[in-house]
């Protein structure tokens, strides 16, 4: 029988979504401006631009023939995360915060491979789940036991990576990635309750060990890359006490989002100024200060309609490869919007992850623009055959 196709189409909700959300990054940028030295919101204009470039030569090309190039995109990001790890080329790798994740290039500015290794990941992890799912029509345990130990062997090396720059958000970020993509590759549930409630009690005996001895385990994470994930987190247990080290920038955040009240202080109105980072992983901080609870009301909407329109085109699509890159990118988006809020509220420790499409930075919004390439390239090759359910 003749399948009707759905005509091709554009996901013009989608496009309009990411152009209010560019619209209001470039015009946070512009009004923290003078408290910044230099223009990053022109440096946001031109990226949102270079990466409209991208998404469209992404439409010119069939999303299947990812699968072909997956692995060559994940040992393109492993490389990079391995020059960075040994400080490779010297000159290039960059170290800022106290975390190599860059690369500095004469001409190009910098890049952060890591942001780029969430999408290499995604497209890799959906090939794997793919080609096992072809192997193994039946799921038993045996055959679902061993997806998760190919997804892991996939998974934990770049994480592992990112982990010691160290950059504590960026392992979080692929850490939510995997776990919405083994949520959907059709392991039993059985499985996947057995590794969480293993994650749990590991994570629980972390902490309880913590407690019951802080001494100990501050001299042994001492002079480690993860001293200062330490000094994050003691700073979000205790902001007043450690408000000169790790709950610096968390006292200063919350007195922001505080001041603008329901409405807001106005646009450029600022009474707390002197906020680390707040073109980056702090840009919620002045949008809730200008516009208070009702413009970050409408930024967390859109931000909420574009997870849901993410959602929505993933359970549209018939080809297995392309739900499973989606949800890949479901999971970084959500777990990132999360993140970058929840920190900034004292719900969860701070982590240098930036807010999706608001926060400055050449590779994050590149990335995230590369992924609404692809989704927009799953939903125009979306067909919709007569009779289906």
């Amino acid at each position: 029988m003749q399948s009707k196709t759905r005509t091709a189409n554009i996901d013009y909700v989608l496009i309009s979504i990411i152009i209010l959300l560019a619209i209001i990054s470039i015009f946070s940028l512009y009004t923290i401006q003078p408290y910044l030295n230099d223009t990053y919101y022109i440096k946001q204009m031109v990226w949102y631009i270079v990466g409209a470039i991208v998404i469209g030569v992404i439409m010119l090309i069939d999303y299947d023939r990812l699968r072909q190039v997956s692995w060559i995109l994940y040992g393109f990001g492993m490389i990079m995360l391995i020059l960075l790890h040994f400080h490779l080329p010297p000159g290039i790798a960059k170290e800022a915060g106290g975390a190599w994740g860059w690369f500095e290039f004469p001409v190009l500015g910098t890049l952060q491979p890591a942001e780029f290794m969430k999408v290499f990941l995604i497209i890799a992890l959906a090939h794997l789940i793919i080609m096992h799912n072809d192997k193994f029509k039946e799921h038993m345990n045996k055959s679902d036991s061993w997806l998760l130990v190919k997804v892991l062997i996939v998974a934990l090396p770049p994480m592992g990576l990112i982990a010691l720059q160290p950059d504590l958000g960026g392992f979080l970020v692929l850490g939510a990635i995997v776990f919405c993509m083994v949520l959907v590759s059709g392991i039993r549930w059985r499985v996947i309750f057995s590794l969480m409630i293993v994650a749990l009690i590991t994570i629980a005996a972390l902490i309880f060990i913590y407690i019951t001895f802080p001494e100990p385990v501050d001299d042994l994470i001492s002079d480690t890359p993860f001293e200062h994930v330490e000094s994050r987190f003691t700073g979000w247990l205790d902001t007043e006490v450690n408000g000169q080290s790790g709950g610096y920038q968390l006292i200063r955040a919350m007195l922001a989002i505080g001041s603008g009240q329901l409405s807001g202080k106005g646009i450029g109105e600022f009474e707390v100024s002197n906020i680390p980072e707040r073109h980056t992983d702090m840009i919620f901080t002045s949008i809730a200060e200008q516009f208070g609870f009702i413009g970050s009301s409408i930024l967390i909407t859109l931000l909420f309609l574009l997870v849901y329109r993410l959602i929505h085109i993933a359970l549209q699509s018939n080809d297995p490869f392309g739900s499973y890159l989606i949800t890949g990118f479901i999971g970084m988006f959500t777990y990132q919007i999360f993140q970058n809020i929840g920190m900034t509220i004292k719900l969860l420790p701070i982590t240098g992850l930036p807010l999706p499409f608001i926060s400055y930075g050449g590779s994050s919004t590149l990335t995230y623009l590369i992924a609404i390439g692809i989704v927009l390239n799953i939903h125009y090759r979306t067909k919709v055959f007569m009779f289906d359910s």
